[in-house]
């Protein structure tokens, strides 16, 4: 960990704290990520129209992306809810089937649960390589025993919400249960992904893990 980070926190879990707000960008990215799934699943709900739902919710994102860009803010966040409703509206119109737009998010959140995992059992979860290319130090986390426990612990947590999406909504996809589907995917979006980082939130509050000085010599766990 290089000794800017260090200077500002005297355990783990501040150090972490402060790196993950800075990537997640707080509440107003969590929304702004969401806004395509929640108007379309509405829209769809409301209106059985799956061009009008796919139309709305696009334009919705681009306003969001042009506030961002007025105000100079980060658009990332917008971008990113640009590009999966653009991934979204592809798929449902090659198969006309409003349940395909579900179909880009189950597999996404399958794919990255199983890479989160796998991170942790390799023993280079993901949380600690974010917060060491955040800090320029991509392997120095490695040599403190706590990060290392603690980053583990958070990336679990943090594809946890993934693995539930899953579970829950590919039967429903399956089943051709869109009025579920839809309302599943509302319910386990921005709602379950801030209960995730709530908990994270709440992991990190402990401050209970010194922060070793990571200039040392890597020490046996």
């Amino acid at each position: 960990m290089s000794e800017p980070a260090k200077a500002d926190a005297a355990t783990v879990e501040q150090v972490v704290r402060q790196r993950l707000a800075e990537a997640f960008g707080g509440v107003r990215g969590i929304v702004e990520a969401a806004v395509p799934t929640i108007t379309f699943t509405l829209c769809y709900l409301t209106t059985r129209d799956l061009r009008l739902s796919l139309i709305i919710a696009s334009a919705l994102t681009a306003v969001l992306l042009i506030v961002r860009v007025v105000q100079r803010s980060n658009p990332q966040f917008v971008i990113n809810a640009l590009v999966g409703i653009g991934i979204a509206a592809l798929f449902a119109s090659r198969s006309g089937e409003a349940r395909d737009v579900f179909l880009p998010g189950i597999l996404y959140n399958a794919g990255y649960a199983v890479v989160l995992v796998a991170t942790v059992v390799i023993g280079w979860p993901a949380i600690g390589v974010m917060i060491g290319a955040l800090v320029g130090d991509p392997s120095g986390w490695r040599r403190d025993p706590g990060m290392r426990r603690l980053c583990s612990r958070l990336t679990l947590l943090f594809a946890l919400p993934c693995v539930l999406r899953v579970l829950v909504q590919y039967p429903l996809y399956a089943a051709d249960q869109i009025g579920w589907l839809g309302t599943s995917k509302v319910i386990m979006g921005w709602p379950l992904q801030i209960a995730t980082l709530a908990a994270m939130v709440w992991l990190l509050s402990r401050n209970s893990t010194p922060v070793a000085d990571l200039r040392d010599e890597p020490r046996e766990v």
